[in-house]
C-alpha cells in the first residue's frame, strides 16, 4: 500500500510536470514542512518562481539558510531571486557574501562553483575557485576546473598559464597535463587554443632552454598538430642535450610518424638513431624500424628501379647478417620475401624465406596465420593455385570469427573468381559482406556486384572470364597478356558493365609499365564517363596518388581528393583523402 507521503509526492510531481504550479506548490509546502528534504525545497522554490511569488520564495530561502548555513549554494538561490526582482546591487552583495564564506572544504567549494556555473555565471564560479586557492594557500588546487572555465570564457592564454605553472612546480605531472590539454584541444579545435599553447611553450623554452620537460612538451605538441618534421627536430635537440637517454624521444617521434603515414620523417628518425652506433640501447629497434619503413615506402602500383631493388635487397642481407633470423626479425623476413617475389621476381627464394618463418618454434599464432596468408598469395603469384587455396583454408578454419579468418575466406573467394567459378565465388562473397571488417566487407561487396552484374548480362560469362583472367595476369605481372584480354572486352562490345573496370585495370597496367601520363588519362576518363560507377572513387584515389608520387602535380591530386570528399562521402578513402588534402598546396589566386 502506498504511503500518504508517496501519494502526495506523486500528485505534486504530476501537477509540476503539467505546469500547474499553484497546485504543486501547495503539496510541496506540506512535503517540505514535514521533511526539510532538499529535493522538495528545490522544487518548491521553482514553483514559487514560476508563479512569481518572490516574497514567499525569498522567505523560503532565508529560512533554509538559517537552518543550513554551511550550504553556500543557497546564497546563489537568494541572489538569483533578488536579481529577478530587479535589485542587482543587493544580488551582487549576496553573491559576494557566498564567496567570502568559502573555507577549506573542497565539497563546499565545488558545490558553490557548480551552482554559479549552472546559473550561467562562469565568472563567479572562477572567482570561487581562485578564492578557495587563497584560503587553502595552494595555488595549484582546482587546475582542471579553472582551466575548463577559462576555456568556456575564451581565455586561452590563461589555460596555458595554469598548466605551465603546474609544470614549473611539478615536472613529473607532464603526462597528466598532456592528457588534459589533449582533451581540451579535441573538444575545442579553435585555433586560439592551439596558438596560446604554442606561444606559451615557445616562451617557456626561451626562458628555460635546458628544461627537459618543456622540450618534451614541445615534441608532444608538434605531434598533436601532426607537424612531424618539427617534432623530429625538437627530439634531436633533446637528444643532443640529454645523450644518456638513448634518443628515446627520437624513437617516439619515429613510431608516431610511421603510424601517421609520415614515412620519410620516420625513416629519418630511425636512421638518426642507427647512426649513433651499436652502443645505443635503441640501435636494434631503430635498425628494424628503418627497414620496415623502407618497405612501407614501396608502392605495389609502381615498378621498382633495378638499382633501388638491389640496394634494398643488400640492406636486408646486411641486417640478417647482423641481427640474425629469429622471432625478433620475423617482420623483416616477411617484408624481404615480398620484396623478392613482387619486385624482383625471385619467387622460389621468397617462398623459402616464408617457409623458414613458419618453421620457427613457439611463434605467435597471429604471426603464423599472417605468414600463411602471405605464402598463399606468393604461391598464387607463382601459379600454384591449389597450394595457395589450401593455406587460405587452413587460416580460415583456425580463425572462423576473426578478421584474419574473413580475410582468408575472401582470398579463397578471389581464387574461385580467378578460376571462373563465379557462382561459388559470389556465394562466399555475399557471406563476407556482413563481415565486421569494413574493408573486407567493402571489397566483398564490390566483387560480388561485379560478378552479379555480368552474370545477368552474359549467360556464357565470356567477358567476365576474360576480365578475371586479365586481373590474375596483372597480379602476376604478366602485363602484355593482361592487356590483350582487356582489349578483347573493349573491342567486342561498345556497351558492357565491365568497360569502367577495364579502364581501371588498363590504368594499373600502364602504371606498372611506368607509362604514367597514359595511366592518368585513363583514370580521368573513367571518372568523366562513369561518375556513378562503384569504382569511381578508386580511380580518383589512384589518380591522386599518381599525381603526387610520379607526375609532380599536387594541384590535380588535391582536386581528386576534394572530389572524393564532396561526391563520394561514403567512400572508404574519405579519411585518408581528408588528411592528404590538407597537406597539399592550394591553388594560387590570380
Amino acid at each position: 500500500m502506498v504511503s500518504a507521503q508517496q501519494s502526495g509526492e506523486q500528485m505534486a510531481s504530476y501537477y509540476y510536470q503539467k505546469g500547474e504550479f499553484d497546485k504543486a506548490a501547495e503539496l510541496y509546502e506540506s512535503l517540505y514542512a514535514n521533511t526539510r528534504n532538499i529535493y522538495y525545497y528545490r522544487t518548491l522554490l521553482e514553483c514559487y518562481i514560476n508563479l512569481q511569488r518572490f516574497k514567499e520564495a525569498e522567505r523560503l530561502v532565508d529560512q533554509r539558510i538559517k537552518q543550513t548555513s554551511n550550504d553556500l549554494t543557497l546564497y546563489v538561490d537568494l541572489g538569483r531571486l533578488q536579481q529577478m526582482r530587479g535589485d542587482n546591487k543587493k544580488s551582487a552583495k549576496t553573491f559576494d557574501e557566498a564567496i567570502r564564506r568559502i573555507g577549506t572544504n573542497t565539497k563546499q567549494t565545488n558545490d558553490l562553483a557548480i551552482a554559479f556555473d549552472n546559473y550561467q555565471r562562469p565568472d563567479l564560479a572562477l572567482q570561487v575557485y581562485l578564492t578557495a586557492r587563497t584560503k587553502t594557500r595552494n595555488p595549484f588546487q582546482y587546475i582542471p576546473e579553472v582551466a575548463s572555465l577559462y576555456q568556456r570564457m575564451g581565455r586561452y592564454d590563461d589555460i596555458a598559464a595554469e598548466y605551465f605553472s603546474l609544470l614549473d612546480k611539478s615536472p613529473g605531472s607532464l603526462g597528466s597535463i598532456q592528457i588534459s590539454l589533449q582533451g581540451m584541444m579535441r573538444d575545442d579545435p579553435s585555433p586560439q587554443l592551439t596558438q596560446a599553447i604554442r606561444s606559451a611553450l615557445a616562451a617557456k623554452i626561451q626562458e628555460q632552454p635546458d628544461a627537459k620537460h618543456y622540450l618534451e612538451m614541445m615534441i608532444w605538441f608538434a605531434l598533436q598538430q601532426k607537424d612531424f618534421e618539427f617534432a623530429l627536430m625538437q627530439a634531436q635537440a633533446v637528444d643532443a642535450r640529454f645523450p644518456d637517454k638513448g634518443a628515446e624521444q627520437v624513437m617516439r617521434v619515429a613510431a608516431i610518424s610511421e603510424g601517421g603515414d609520415a614515412l620519410q620523417v620516420a625513416a629519418d628518425a630511425y636512421n638518426y638513431v642507427v647512426a649513433k652506433g651499436k652502443d645505443n640501447p635503441n640501435y636494434i629497434k631503430a635498425r628494424i624500424g628503418s627497414l620496415n619503413v623502407a618497405f612501407k615506402q614501396l608502392n605495389i602500383n609502381y615498378p621498382l628501379p633495378v638499382d633501388r631493388y638491389k640496394k634494398l635487397k643488400q640492406m636486408y642481407s646486411d641486417a640478417f647478417e647482423e641481427l640474425g633470423r629469429s622471432a625478433s626479425t620475423v617482420q623483416l623476413m616477411r617484408n624481404y620475401a615480398n620484396l623478392l617475389a613482387y619486385y624482383g621476381g625471385e619467387v622460389e627464394d621468397a617462398a623459402d624465406v616464408l617457409y623458414d618463418v613458419l618453421e620457427m618454434p613457439r611463434l605467435n599464432a597471429q604471426v603464423v596465420n599472417a605468414t600463411k596468408l602471405e605464402l598463399g598469395d606468393l604461391l598464387l603469384f607463382a601459379g600454384s593455385v591449389w597450394d595457395a587455396s589450401l593455406l587460405y583454408m587452413q587460416v580460415e578454419k583456425a580463425n572462423k570469427n576473426d578478421v584474419i579468418g574473413y580475410n582468408a575466406k575472401f582470398k579463397n573467394a578471389m581464387l574461385s573468381y580467378y578460376n571462373h567459378d563465379f557462382p561459388w565465388a559470389k556465394s562466399q562473397l555475399d557471406v563476407l559482406r556482413a563481415s565486421t571488417s569494413k574493408l573486407i566487407a567493402n571489397d566483398a561487396m564490390q566483387l560480388s556486384l561485379l560478378i552479379s552484374d555480368n552474370m545477368e548480362d552474359d549467360s556464357t560469362y565470356t567477358m567476365l572470364e576474360y576480365f578475371a583472367s586479365a586481373q590474375l595476369m596483372l597480379y602476376r605481372n604478366q602485363l602484355d597478356s593482361a592487356w590483350r584480354l582487356l582489349d578483347e572486352i573493349s573491342t567486342q562490345t561498345l556497351a558492357h558493365p565491365l568497360l569502367d573496370d577495364v579502364m581501371l585495370e588498363k590504368a594499373r597496367i600502364q602504371m606498372k609499365r611506368g607509362e604514367y601520363i597514359q595511366a592518368d588519362t585513363l583514370l580521368a576518363r573513367l571518372v568523366q564517363f562513369y561518375p556513378s560507377s562503384i569504382i569511381a572513387d578508386d580511380a580518383l584515389f589512384l589518380r591522386a596518388e599518381l599525381n603526387t608520387d610520379k607526375l609532380n602535380n599536387p594541384l590535380v591530386a588535391r582536386e581528386c581528393y576534394e572530389q572524393i570528399l564532396l561526391d563520394y562521402p561514403a567512400s572508404l578513402y574519405v579519411d585518408t583523402a581528408r588528411k592528404r588534402y590538407k597537406t597539399l598546396p592550394a591553388p594560387e589566386n590570380n
